[in-house]
């Protein structure tokens, strides 16, 4: 039996008037390609369905083409109130800014985390993908990272980017206050940490770290 892969993206494409934000395309694309090496079902989700904006930042011209080409699964994902945990092995989040501001209270999404993880399923996160994260909470009433090792972008990443500022919330010190144990490395570092079917990496150079693991947890 091929194994299911939820990847859950986000619809949001501004900061503020000024700025555009959307998906950052390598942490979709490096874990898109991975997961499709070892032959597993994929579909796209996104609180609005449709097409997702890619954050242009994340666009260069040192890109592979194998990312660059990942951009047409993003053209018509699937409205993620059409998703149902049971017809699927495990979620992964990828980052970008966008994620800041429609994941965190997308009751959805809220209720996808409690079931997946409630099932032994498994449940990824990278960078700014973790924002999806912070306000999940169990059947019990506590939060999903509550007690877990985790890590996602960290305050001094936000700081270094600066785009601090311009967040609703800084993602680390929210899942700090959400009771995780969040664990950092130096800034821009490969850098995941395992928590059971938890798996969370800090930063773009971390998709693949986690994606890898999300495939040996699979296997």
């Amino acid at each position: 039996m091929k194994k299911n892969i939820l990847i859950v993206v986000t619809s949001a494409n501004q900061i503020n008037s000024e700025k555009s934000t959307g998906l950052w395309l390598s942490e979709f694309a490096e874990s898109y390609i991975e997961f499709s090496k070892h032959g597993f079902n994929i579909t796209v989700a996104s609180p609005l369905g449709g097409k997702t904006p890619i954050d242009k930042n994340s666009l260069s011209e040192e890109l592979h083409q194998e990312i660059l080409d990942t951009e047409k699964f993003l053209a018509d994902t699937m409205k993620l109130d059409g998703a149902k945990a049971s017809d699927y092995d495990a979620i992964f989040l990828p980052g970008g800014h966008g994620t800041m501001f429609d994941l965190p209270d997308n009751e959805n999404l809220q209720s996808l985390l409690k079931e997946f993880y409630e099932s032994g399923k498994i449940v990824g996160a990278v960078c700014h993908g973790p924002a999806g994260l912070v306000n999940a909470k169990l059947s019990n009433g506590k939060y999903l990272v509550e007690g877990k090792r985790i890590t996602a972008f960290t305050d001094s990443e936000e700081k270094a980017a600066g785009l601090d500022q311009y967040m609703p919330f800084l993602l680390e010190s929210k899942l700090r206050q959400s009771g995780s144990s969040f664990v950092t490395a130096p800034d821009w570092s490969d850098h995941y940490e395992v928590d059971g079917n938890l798996i969370t990496g800090q930063n773009p150079q971390s998709t693949i770290s986690v994606a890898k693991e999300i495939i040996a947890k699979l296997k």
